[in-house]
């Protein structure tokens, strides 16, 4: 199990990006860069390309509707050029609020649109002429659209891989089979060990179902905050406003993918509630609703015992990679978790 973390799409980039050559140097393994509708992801994954020397960097995600699809592996080649081949491409749906609200594209077919980006990405990696005729994508351009000038071409670089990791944030079913079918990693969110296969476990059965066996095993990453001590178990309110924004705010009644979870994990009438108090703005009230249990789960807070145990959950339920956000004042701080993670992962 490797570790990795997401940085704040919000924060200090500088400062993160400070923190993160810090955490390289103490075993971290990988970092994600967001992109909501805050600065793009892609410059400052340049900028970590040049600040660091190990760690694998991916976008955490690029919305698959802001980008076309042989841009999208444009840039992921371009960086794993600069770095050395630590790239990764993580690409995700969104929502309709940002992707209609923000950037004015019409919110349609997401997993059938994620589909036809990979195959195209992975034929430009292989540097063949793009020609690729889809449901969501004609590259070039047929006969009797645009001026008929388009031509197949094949990119002009050499890339360092081919085979450029491919991460897919994804939770519906039909999204969650494409991914373990032909992506490499797989990004849920508000992972709960114990209740994941009840969610996703034939999704994720019949996507392995028809992987090719050349792309090897489907990476799983978690999230999770991180507080290691025996008097730290309070910290996991802290979550509590952010699994309220996600739970109710983040998209409309009905279009909220993470209500849905959940409302799988066990929650339909708390989830229909929280959702309904959010949306009416009493955001307090809503973050009190979020289950404890899911707070708790869903996180490695509490004694060295209790994130040992949650670690051996995670491994059990096929987790590769922690994403980790730890709870600490200081870079030093963050250093001694990661190295204590480290160390439990290899009592595993």
């Amino acid at each position: 199990m490797k570790i990795g973390t997401l940085l704040n799409y919000s924060g200090d980039f500088l400062a993160a990006i400070d923190e993160v050559v810090a955490l390289e140097n103490a075993g971290l393994d990988a970092v994600w860069v967001p992109e909501a509708y805050s600065f793009d992801a892609v410059t400052v994954m340049g900028f970590l390309a040049a600040r660091t020397e190990r760690i694998e960097i991916g976008s955490g995600i690029l919305p698959i509707y802001t980008r076309t699809p042989t841009l999208m592996a444009m840039t992921a080649a371009g960086l794993d050029a600069l770095s050395g081949g630590r790239a990764v491409l993580g690409l995700g749906a969104s929502g309709p609020q940002v992707i209609e609200g923000f950037h004015g594209v019409t919110y349609d077919a997401p997993v059938g649109r994620t589909r036809e980006t990979i195959e195209i990405c992975r034929q430009v990696w292989r540097r063949e002429k793009v020609n690729f005729h889809g449901k969501h994508y004609d590259v070039p351009l047929p006969a009797g659209q645009g001026t008929g000038l388009g031509k197949s071409l094949k990119l002009i670089n050499h890339p360092v891989r081919e085979n450029i990791p491919i991460l897919v944030a994804s939770l519906g079913d039909k999204n969650v089979e494409m991914t373990a079918e032909i992506a490499n990693q797989w990004l849920p969110i508000w992972f709960w060990p114990e209740r994941s296969q009840q969610v996703w476990g034939d999704s994720l059965a019949k996507g392995l179902a028809k992987r090719d066996q050349s792309l090897g095993p489907l990476d799983i990453i978690a999230g999770a905050a991180v507080a290691i001590g025996d008097d730290v178990d309070h910290l996991r309110e802290l979550a509590r406003p952010m699994a309220a924004l996600y739970f109710g705010g983040m998209g409309a009644k009905g279009k909220n993918f993470y209500n849905n979870v959940l409302q799988r994990y066990g929650y339909e009438e708390v989830a229909e509630e929280l959702q309904d108090l959010y949306l009416a703005g009493r955001k307090d009230e809503a973050a009190a609703l979020v289950p404890d249990e899911l707070l708790a789960s869903a996180a490695l807070i509490g004694s060295e015992s209790f994130v040992k145990d949650r670690l051996r959950a995670m491994a059990d339920a096929g987790v590769t990679y922690l994403n980790i956000s730890p709870i600490a004042a200081t870079t030093a701080e963050k250093i001694a978790i990661v190295e204590q993670l480290k160390s439990y992962i290899d009592e595993l």
